[in-house]
């Protein structure tokens, strides 16, 4: 498979599938460490990276996705947070 020419689903359909997830029960931090790119993972890609200048590329529109999830499910469930604490 070419790296470049991978398309990414919409970043909203895997912020929402994680929503999913939280809303049954899974923990917040666990889900957000799931989105998120880890340190360690991040180094390796930065090396890889490095070595290959498509890779490079890739990298970067990886990171911007994982990001970009990550900000939608954090504005799904901190909406969620605050209307919850609002009925009570």
């Amino acid at each position: 498979m070419e790296w470049t020419n991978y398309s990414f689903a919409e970043p909203q359909d895997e912020a929402a599938f994680f929503y999913g997830l939280f809303l049954r029960g899974h923990p917040l931090q666990k889900l957000r460490a799931d989105i998120d790119v880890p340190a360690h993972v991040l180094a390796e890609w930065q090396r890889l990276a490095d070595q290959d200048p498509v890779y490079q590329g890739t990298v970067a529109r990886i990171l911007a996705y994982r990001k970009h999830v990550l900000a939608i499910f954090d504005s799904l469930v901190f909406k969620e947070i605050g209307f919850t604490h609002r009925l009570q």
